[in-house]
């Protein structure tokens, strides 16, 4: 952090703010818990129930699995029976033993066999936030994870994350997803710390290259979604169903948020290895911040981010997704923590006003997943409130450094 910020009223300084944050989290672990059913971790609805009969599914089990591993770090209790059975579920009955990778639900029960970027970035993400929590078995389902990471979905002529692939790892799709590509960067960045090799941050850099630094720039600096398997923009992608929940159409103003974080923390992982950091990382990232807040916020008459824009970027589907949200905040915690400006302040104490005015649920617990433009409690895109991830990752970020990632921070803290 800056001289300027330390000598400012910042909050990213401020003890009553710090604990506001940590006991955020804490509320925001409790909820989760019930989320454990047999073959990992379900997704519970909005009044933190879940059916008897509720499925796990692999993304919502890998994330839990990464959430409790930060929690277990930090000395909180409960977490580590919640990180074995969830990394028993990911080593069994998510698993595809016949030919490696990840269903999305247990023994592909869903009927969905093929096998995603995504999901595969983020069982990566859970093993290596295991891993440095001490968890047994953590190790050996990582280095799966990256094999698969690097055997399949890989592209090193692309520099990127192909997509998808059928059961068998056929039938690559022709389809390259900025989306799958950030969460890989994000991944990414945790393997560069776990496994201690700088390989992981260069394959980061040029993923963040081609979607932000080549595609978001022609773009008014926010990303471009959809490609083909050339990476020329599918502009018109989804245009039928634009509220898709992973790949909507149009722009995401929140996703604008979630890269320029990214950003920070590539430039400053590359700096603290001593590696080539080139100047556009932190110039992207401001243009990516002031893109999202200049179009997405409160620009349909009402406070909040809304979810998607169109490509003359007007607000298409006006619903604000906590996830957007948590992703604003920390996106200004790390702009201010990197330049110690002032208006990044602003907008960090603005986000949060707005979630603890709108998104925290006093009532039945944990964020509202979504609201609509009223800023009334919806579901229309994300029913229930089955994601941790996002907002705990939010109440820890602006605690932490940008050099280090979560887990591995957290360690070097605790």
């Amino acid at each position: 952090m800056t001289d300027l910020t330390r000598a400012s009223d910042s909050w990213l300084t401020s003890l009553p703010h710090q604990q506001w944050l940590h006991d955020q989290g804490q509320t925001l672990l409790d909820f989760a818990k019930a989320a454990r059913v047999p073959f990992g971790f379900a997704q519970l609805d909005r009044f933190g129930r879940r059916a008897d009969t509720a499925p796990a599914d692999t993304i919502t089990t890998a994330r839990m699995v990464h959430s409790f591993s930060l929690a277990h770090i930090q000395g909180l209790p409960g977490c580590a029976p919640l990180i074995d059975h969830g990394l028993a579920a990911l080593a069994g009955p998510l698993r595809d033993t016949e030919h490696g990778g990840w269903f999305a639900s247990p023994h592909a029960q869903d009927g969905n066999t093929r096998k995603a970027a995504y999901l595969h970035a983020f069982v990566a993400l859970a093993a290596s936030s295991a891993a440095v929590a001490g968890r047994g078995g953590s190790a050996e389902l990582l280095g799966d994870a990256v094999a698969i990471l690097e055997d399949r979905f890989w592209a090193e002529d692309e520099g990127a994350l192909r997509e998808s692939f059928a059961r068998d790892w056929s039938d690559c799709e022709a389809y390259r997803g900025a989306n799958s590509n950030m969460h890989g960067t994000e991944t990414f960045l945790a393997l560069a710390d776990v496994l201690d090799e700088d390989l992981w941050l260069d394959r980061a850099l040029r993923m963040a290259e081609r979607v932000i630094h080549q595609h978001a720039a022609d773009a008014d600096f926010l990303p471009i979604e959809h490609f083909d398997a050339h990476w020329r923009p599918l502009p018109d992608y989804n245009r039928d169903n634009p509220a898709d929940g992973f790949r909507p159409f149009g722009k995401t103003p929140g996703h604008g948020f979630e890269w320029a974080r990214l950003l920070l923390h590539l430039e400053a992982a590359r700096q603290q290895r001593g590696l080539p950091s080139p100047e556009w990382l932190l110039g992207d990232a401001r243009q990516l911040f002031a893109s999202a807040c200049q179009f997405g916020w409160n620009v349909d008459g009402s406070p909040g981010i809304v979810y998607t824009l169109d490509w003359d970027n007007r607000p298409v589907v006006r619903e604000r997704l906590h996830w957007t949200l948590a992703e604003a905040s920390a996106a200004a915690a790390a702009l201010l923590q990197r330049t110690g400006e002032p208006m990044y302040e602003v907008w960090y104490q603005r986000f949060w006003d707005y979630i603890d005015l709108h998104m925290i649920d006093r009532q039945y617990g944990s964020w509202h997943h979504e609201l609509d433009h009223d800023n009334l409690p919806s579901e229309t895109i994300w029913p229930g409130k089955p994601d941790l991830y996002h907002a705990y990752q939010a109440t820890l970020l602006p605690r932490l450094p940008l050099a280090i990632s979560l887990a591995s921070a957290l360690k070097l803290r605790c």
